[in-house]
Formats: structure tokens, C-alpha cells, sequence
């Protein structure tokens, strides 16, 4: 994270005795990254961290992975995945695209996640609809519509949907995802150009404290899962402090940056990741020179897998190609993508788009896995062979 925060009680110096009300000393716990080399945080736990009491294999539901053949764009409806009697936003999730470097997965969840821990990589989820409150050893976070929740490897955490059905779009990274390191000057302050700020991130705020003994936590490695029972619950911290930690970003707090000609998809960007881009696009103003396109052109990206998950207003843009709320198109690299037939003429002379999408660029090839084949729109490929 690019700034401080301090939570709940530390002591006035790090690594020095900080005691309990009994006596005992709290037990630090130093999370960073890149061995001691980067961003970190000092938790103080009432118990142990270390304590567990058992370990076991679990196996999570499996999804293959295949190749995108033929090559072809895919339009995917995830609003047509069933999520059956019931699933959390976790263990539920349908994985949908995959490289080495990340796992794109949506999720329908109507009750509460077990205790988790991703030890691969960072996550970052994003709320298509509902309210939830993701908890873990650093506090509580209340997230919405629009929010983008960053989770950090290896934090334990769990997702509660509050008030209803929970939806979420998850990229799962094999290493940290974060905001570009164009935005941000070298001490890690978001520089004026950057189109959010420090102002904008909310972190948790206050230490959540639970009892408990003999508590499960499901850790996703690279070995595969296990569960591992800790002898005290996790959420123990009574303070810590540091630059490592959850964090929530809404959507609707991203400035647009716009020109008189279209703007190419780097100024959307948000986030970073190993191999890949997070970008949002979002209701704007659009280009006012008086001979504008408003639409993009067409374009071949040739080193990058463009997916875009569409989660509110109008696509100007892809009118007539079925993409619908919850709808995700790849575009592979191979492959040249553009608006459809009419919308260059039908967008002359439009002067703001009300559009709100997520959009996940890879450097490497995406295959598609079973859920994704389960609510393809196996006809989207042809729709620009179509007259308007």
C-alpha cells in the first residue's frame, strides 16, 4: 500500500515488550513482502500465530483448463451460472479464465466464506451487486456495489454477504496487484495526474476480536489446498501498524482522464498486476473535437487477451452483439476486435457515455475453463459479419 496506517494498540517502539493486561506478552507477527525487502505490517496477537494442532489435505472443486480453440472472441453470460443450493464467495467461486499469472472466477454467494488464506498471490475482488463485509486479522471492511477490495497474500480473511445475494468478479494473481507505478511518486504518494488518490482507499479501522479454539482456516498454496487447524482464532490482533493490509477502492471514485480524440485503455488503468492490468471504465464525458469518433477503433493488441466484464449502464459500443449486465467478452491477442457494425455513425455527435465495466488485460494467453464453455454466447463471434 502506498501509505501508513495504525490500528487498534502498539507499542510506542517496534520489537520491544508490549504485555497483556495479564502479564503475558503479545505475540508480534511481521507480514511483508519480498522477504524483508518491501511493504509490511507488525501485527500483536493475543495468541500464538504460529499454533496449530492439525493439518489436512482438502480438495477444493476442480476446474480444467483448455486452450481458446479455435480461436475465436467469447462472450461469456455469467448470470447463467447456477449457483445451485447455495455457495460463499469463496469456495463457490466458478473459475472462468486462466493463465500462469492470474484466475479470473465468478461467484453467487448467499451465506458466509470459511476462514482463508490465498498464499499464492494478492486478490482483488470486485462487487457487481450486493453488500458484504470482508473480515480478517486487520479489522472489517463494509464493501458495495462498485468496490474493488484488494486482499493481500497470505492475509487470513473471510467474505460475509450482508442483505441478499452477493456477486463478485475475483482476479487471483501469482504475485501483488497495486496501483501503476506511474501513479505514484517514489515514496509512494499518489502523484496529481493519478485519477484517485490516498482520499479514496478505505482501510479497516479498528481491530476485530474473536474467541474461539480449534478454528479452521483453508489455505490455497502452490502445492494445492490444505486445511489447517489453529488452536486460537486468527482475528485475535488488538492492534498493528504498517503498509500492508486489505484495502477497498469504489469504482464510482475513479476520475476519467478524456481528450478531444478517443483515449486509448491505459488511461483507465487502475491497477497492476504480474503480467496484467485492472482497468475501469466509467461514465465520461467523451471526446469533443468536432470531428470525433466517440467509439473505439478497431484494434489488434497484439502481446495482450483483452477480457471486459460490463456491470452497468449502456455500450454504446457493442450494441447488437447480446452483451448484457454480467456479460464478459475476451478479445485474444490473434484475433482484431472493434465496435459493432453502426456504432461508429451512431456515436458521432454523443457527447458522454454512461458505461461502468472492469477490464483484466493479459500478457499471456487465457484458457477457458468449464464454467466459462457452460455460459458461452457461442453465436458473439460472428456478430460483426452482421449487417446493422
Amino acid at each position: 500500500m502506498p501509505y501508513y496506517r495504525s490500528v487498534g494498540d502498539v507499542p510506542h517502539k517496534r520489537h520491544t515488550q508490549f504485555r497483556q493486561p495479564d502479564g503475558s506478552l503479545y505475540a508480534e507477527e511481521l507480514m511483508g513482502q519480498e522477504g524483508f525487502s518491501s511493504d509490511s505490517s507488525l501485527l500483536y496477537h493475543r495468541h500464538l500465530p504460529t499454533a496449530i494442532v492439525a493439518a489436512q489435505t482438502f480438495s477444493p472443486p476442480a476446474w480444467s483448463r483448455k486452450p481458446n480453440l479455435p480461436l475465436k472472441p467469447r462472450h461469456l453470460r455469467t448470470h447463467k451460472l447456477d449457483p445451485g443450493d447455495g455457495a460463499d464467495p469463496i469456495l463457490g467461486r466458478q473459475h472462468l479464465l486462466a493463465n500462469d499469472d492470474c484466475r479470473i472466477s465468478y461467484a453467487v454467494a448467499d451465506r458466509p466464506s470459511p476462514l482463508y488464506r490465498n498464499a499464492i498471490g494478492d486478490e482483488c475482488v470486485y462487487v457487481e451487486s450486493g453488500r458484504a463485509r470482508v473480515e480478517s486479522t486487520f479489522g472489517a471492511l463494509e464493501v458495495g456495489a462498485g468496490d474493488y477490495v484488494i486482499i493481500p497474500t497470505s492475509v487470513i480473511h473471510r467474505i460475509v454477504p450482508l442483505d441478499g445475494p452477493l456477486r463478485t468478479l475475483v482476479i487471483e494473481a501469482t504475485g501483488h496487484i497495486g496501483p501503476p507505478k506511474r501513479y505514484l511518486s517514489v515514496r509512494g504518494q499518489f502523484l496529481e495526474h493519478a485519477p484517485y488518490c490516498e482520499r479514496d482507499l478505505r482501510g479497516p479501522s479498528s481491530p476485530l476480536l474473536e474467541e474461539g479454539t480449534d478454528v479452521d482456516v483453508y489455505v490455497q498454496h502452490r502445492r494445492g489446498w490444505t486445511k489447517l487447524t489453529y488452536a486460537n482464532h486468527p482475528f485475535d490482533v488488538v492492534g498493528w501498524d504498517g503498509c500492508l493490509y486489505p484495502w477497498a477502492f469504489s469504482i464510482h471514485d475513479f476520475e476519467p482522464i478524456t481528450g478531444r480524440v478517443h483515449q486509448p485503455p491505459p488511461v483507465h488503468q487502475t491497477f497492476e498486476g504480474p503480467n496484467f492490468v485492472i482497468c475501469s471504465f466509467v461514465p465520461r464525458k467523451v471526446d469533443y473535437h468536432p470531428l470525433s469518433i466517440p467509439v473505439p477503433y478497431n484494434h489488434h493488441n497484439v502481446d495482450s487477451d483483452e477480457v471486459l466484464f460490463y456491470t452497468g449502464g449502456n455500450y454504446e459500443a457493442r450494441r447488437g452483439s447480446g452483451i448484457e449486465q454480467g456479460s464478459i467478452s475476451l478479445h485474444p491477442s490473434g484475433f482484431t476486435h472493434g465496435p459493432q457494425p453502426g456504432a461508429v455513425e451512431r456515436a458521432i455527435g454523443v457527447d458522454y457515455f454512461d458505461e461502468l465495466a472492469v477490464m483484466v488485460d493479459t500478457f499471456r494467453p487465457l484458457d477457458l475453463c468449464e464454467p466459462a464453455l457452460a455460459c458461452e454466447d457461442t453465436g458473439y463471434a460472428w456478430t460483426w459479419a452482421k449487417r446493422p
